[in-house]
Formats: C-alpha cells, structure tokens, sequence
C-alpha cells in the first residue's frame, strides 16, 4: 500500500503482497472436497500446530468460522450459547446461530474490558437442568474485542472462564479474529493463549493480510463436525489451495511483526490526544476516539481528511465515535503523513 494514501479504516483492506502473489500462483492444487489440496491441508496442519490443537479447517470467512463452530457446539435446536452483547459473533454475524441451526444466545453485558462478567458471574448464567430451560451448550468470548478497542482478555481471565463452564460440562469458543494480536500484545505463544478453548477460529485476513480465509481450531471430532456443516452452508470448495497459499505466506511473513502494528496505533493515538481529541487508549492495533474539544464534527473530520489522502471509519451507529486500524502495510511514514493530515483537517 503506498504511502500517498494511508487507508486505516481496517486491517481488512489489505492487498496481497507480491510474496503472496507468488504463492499462490504456484502453489500445488488439489480437490478438496477429497481432501486431496496439498496446499489447504498444509496451512490447516500449520494452523493446528500453532494455535496447539489438533486438527484446523479453513473456511471462506470468519463470519462462516464462528458459525460453524456453534452450531458444531450446540448440536440440538433450542441450545443457548452465553455470549457478550457487544461481540462480533452477537452484532455482526446476522445472528447466523438462530438463524441456521436454531441456538438461542444468551448475551451478558459486555464491560469495557471486553469481559462478561466474573467466573462466578457467568456460572450464575448456566442453565440448570430443568424443563422449562434451553440447555446451554457453549460459552463464546472475543479477543481482541472489536467494540472494547482491541483490547485483550487476560490469561487469567479466560482461564477462570474456561473452567468454569468445564465444571459444568459447557464448551467454549474464542472469536479469535485478532488473537494473533491479543497473543503479540501479551508475548505468549498463542497456544498458551488459548489453550483452555475448546474451539478457536483465527483469521487470515484481518492483521494477517491474506486476501481470504480464516480457520476454525479444536479437536479432530469437532473438526470432522465443522467440515460437514461448512459443505452445508455452501461453503466447501475445490482448488481453493489458490486463496490457503496466501494464508501460509502470512503465518510466515506477517505474524511476527504484528508488534509493530501496536507501536505505530500507540504513536497515533499520541498524535491525536495531542490534538485535543478524546482517545481511548489502544492496547493493539485497533484505536476508538471521537472529537472531544476539537472544534469540527467527526463526520466533517472523516472528509477532510479522506480529502487529503488518509481514509478512517466513523463507526456505525456509534455518534461521533471514530475508528482506526494499523496493519502491516501502514508504515511509519505513512503513521507521520496521517498525523499531518489530523492535523491540517483540525485546523482546515
């Protein structure tokens, strides 16, 4: 991405790198719906052992990953699933659970931290045994939290989770979109990281920057049940070792300067405190801020700026709340070039 205009409206618009180019147009095809895409089991196999599990399926989106995963959780229609009533998985994903498979969410109050509650908090919500209650199947948690900021549960927390919901039998699943991100933030392995979940599913495309794909992260029962409800959904597809090569090139090149992400969204939050913005204090590569005492609406700010060649997000249906996303291909000079724009956009 060129520096002439710096895009941080997400680390979605990535484009693929010209290693990812390469990749993929030489990278050994198969059909896999046979199982048979040397380059798909590749990054599956990869995928498993770094996220420490046994076995991993790529799937088109993240949206389909999280899906997959509850409905492979919540087998019998009527099951609940507690989650946050500010996750991905609640607000964004068209309450696909419902929708598809009949699982009814159980959403707790999401704290700015991106937690749900206390360990005893959450076991309180756990349906008992009883006629006149759905069976609760799964606990879902989100890290980095989209809507928190990106910020990061801690180990601590998501273990006290974990087991909890174990003791009573409940699996549990990460929307780890960005846990490669929580995981850099905190300097552990991600296995470490997650190795209380049940299940995962991490993307490739957001922070990684592969252009497609994501990949769901259990055991091999619960694998084989996620492969038989993606072909459902329409999921499942031929030589799609094409797209998988990407992801291998970002788990070897991306992944480990996600750190830098993070330095270069802390200097930008510097930059627009320093300008009298209210900023909520990143702890990854996600940044939230609104105008504060600046004197100019964030819609107007979003313009100017979008006019002088830096693009971010208003954020919808948050009033005046705005968001910026570092990723790989925002450099420091592009970080300097968007605090000159603020800058200029302020004073405009």
């Amino acid at each position: 991405m060129s520096d002439k205009r710096v895009d941080l409206r997400s680390d979605t618009i990535t484009l693929p790198t010209e290693e990812m180019r390469e990749a993929m147009a030489r990278a050994p095809l198969g059909d896999d719906v046979y199982g048979e895409d040397p380059t798909v089991n590749r990054l599956q196999e990869l995928a498993a052992e770094k996220v420490g599990m046994e076995a991993a399926l790529y799937v088109p989106s993240g949206t389909m990953g999280n899906l997959v995963s509850m409905l492979s959780h919540c087998r019998e229609r009527g099951s609940e699933y507690i989650v946050g009533d500010q996750a991905h998985i609640y607000i964004f994903e068209q309450g696909g659970a419902a929708q598809f498979g009949g699982c009814h969410p159980r959403a707790l109050r999401t704290f700015e931290d991106g937690t749900i509650g206390s360990a005893e908090e959450v076991e309180a919500m756990i349906r008992p045994d009883n006629e006149h209650f759905p069976v609760t199947r799964v606990v879902a948690l989100e890290s980095t939290h989209n809507l928190c900021g990106g910020s990061v549960l801690s180990q601590a927390y998501v273990e006290d989770i974990c087991s909890v919901a174990q003791k009573h039998g409940v699996s549990t699943h990460l929307d780890g979109a960005r846990a490669w991100h929580a995981a850099a933030a905190l300097d552990v392995p991600i296995a470490d990281y997650v190795r209380a979940f049940d299940s995962v599913s991490v993307c490739l495309s957001k922070g990684l920057g592969a252009p497609v794909g994501s990949v769901v992260v259990g055991s091999q029962e619960f694998v084989k049940r996620c492969r038989k409800l993606r072909k459902g959904l329409g999921g499942t597809t031929r030589q799609v070792g094409v797209l998988a090569a990407a992801g291998l090139v970002a788990l070897d090149e991306i992944l480990p300067g996600l750190g830098g992400d993070h330095a270069r969204c802390a200097r930008l939050a510097e930059g627009l405190a320093a300008l009298g913005f209210d900023v909520e204090t990143p702890t990854t590569n996600l940044l939230y801020f609104s105008v504060g005492k600046v004197p100019i609406a964030a819609d107007a700010f979003v313009a100017e700026c979008d006019r002088q060649g830096v693009r971010l997000l208003v954020v919808p249906g948050a009033v005046g709340r705005m968001r910026i996303v570092t990723h790989h291909q925002i450099t420091d000079a592009g970080v300097e070039k968007a605090l000159e724009v603020f800058k200029a956009a302020v004073e405009a």
